[in-house]
């Protein structure tokens, strides 16, 4: 799969968007939202999500700790800042303590966080968002990837596929359990760039944007790789 990064492009991207307020850690994060939405090897519309933890001025002044994630009702392939609501960091954290909450309680709760209110929903998976301490998280339904977690034994071979960097996931629903099991994995692999979700898709996480993403091509370039020869 090509790497369709380019830094000319993520400096067009910068430029524009700083011209019309937004920072840069908006501005590559929907360049790289729309280079993974593009690809529909990677999305189809309305699949797959991205976030990226920055900082945000609310009305009060103050400036809080913030999770840009994708929002309901957008596609990644044309995405704008609008397209990823602004949630408050601290609270989605202090949630690791939880052992359980509803999908009811969890949307509630997401909303009441967020910096603007008409904000879209934030995704199902905000919590896993958060609970991921990198900067720049992304997430795709890659065919790739899903043509071997989907198979018979799909589990051990995709084990034998992919680097001790990648943490395979047996099937959890999207939702707040799903979160609370991938940080339990971080914390005992905290080594790891990538999480392959068995009959889910693929996320991998860094500081760096272009990082995050090219992470997302090579990953799925292997498994590209491994699903031809099998």
């Amino acid at each position: 799969m090509k790497n369709n990064w380019t830094d000319s492009e993520a400096k067009k991207f910068t430029k524009k968007y700083k011209n019309l307020g937004f920072s840069k850690d908006i501005a590559l994060r929907v360049y790289t939202s729309r280079l993974l939405g593009k690809n529909k090897k990677l999305v189809l519309h309305g699949g797959g999500n991205t976030s990226v933890k920055t900082r945000i001025k609310d009305i009060d002044g103050k400036k809080y700790e913030v999770l840009c994630v994708k929002g309901s009702g957008w596609d990644m392939a044309d995405i704008e800042p609008e397209g990823l609501p602004a949630v408050k960091l601290e609270p989605l954290l202090a949630m690791k303590k939880k052992k359980y909450l509803s999908d009811e309680d969890m949307v509630s709760f997401q909303k009441r966080n967020l910096i603007n209110i008409k904000s879209p929903n934030p995704s199902v998976e905000t919590f896993l968002h958060a609970f991921l301490p990198f900067k720049y998280i992304d997430h795709t339904h890659s065919d790739a990837i899903l043509n071997l977690t989907n198979r018979p034994g799909g589990l051990n071979f995709c084990k034998k596929i992919f680097g001790n960097k990648v943490a395979i996931v047996p099937y959890v629903m999207p939702g707040f359990m799903l979160a609370k099991k991938i940080d339990d994995i971080y914390s005992k692999n905290p080594n790891i760039n990538c999480l392959i979700l068995m009959n889910h898709g693929i996320f991998t996480f860094n500081n760096n944007a272009k990082e995050a993403y090219s992470l997302m091509i090579k990953y799925v370039s292997l498994a590209e790789r491994a699903a031809k020869k099998t």
